[in-house]
């Protein structure tokens, strides 16, 4: 399955909401996850502009979509973005590729 990085930052009221109350985010992360057909494999809160770091495996980049869809629209949060992962035998694949089609394309010259 695809792999994929999603960042989130967390909307003002969530963070409000996790001081007065504090709870434990990766249950409620890991159930949307599994109910795409997903599995979850870390969940990372950071220093950084984004507060949270999630490694997810899913089915199609459809079903990623679908999570991070659900997330955005619960309104906890105010932004985040999606990065899909390649393996590094992926990339090797990739470099194989792009060796092949070196033979086919012509850069323009000044």
């Amino acid at each position: 399955m695809p792999m994929y990085l999603f960042r989130a930052k967390y909307s003002v009221a969530a963070i409000k909401a996790m001081v007065d109350k504090p709870q434990d985010r990766e249950p409620p992360a890991r159930k949307l996850i599994e109910a795409a057909g997903g599995k979850m494999h870390h969940l990372f809160f950071a220093f950084s502009e984004d507060d949270a770091f999630v490694l997810i495996e899913a089915p199609s980049d459809e079903a990623m979509a679908g999570i991070a869809l659900t997330v955005a629209a619960s309104g906890a949060f105010s932004g985040g973005s999606t990065t899909k992962l390649m393996s590094a035998q992926e990339a090797m694949k990739a470099m194989e590729t792009a060796h092949e089609l070196t033979k086919s394309y012509v850069p323009a010259t000044g």
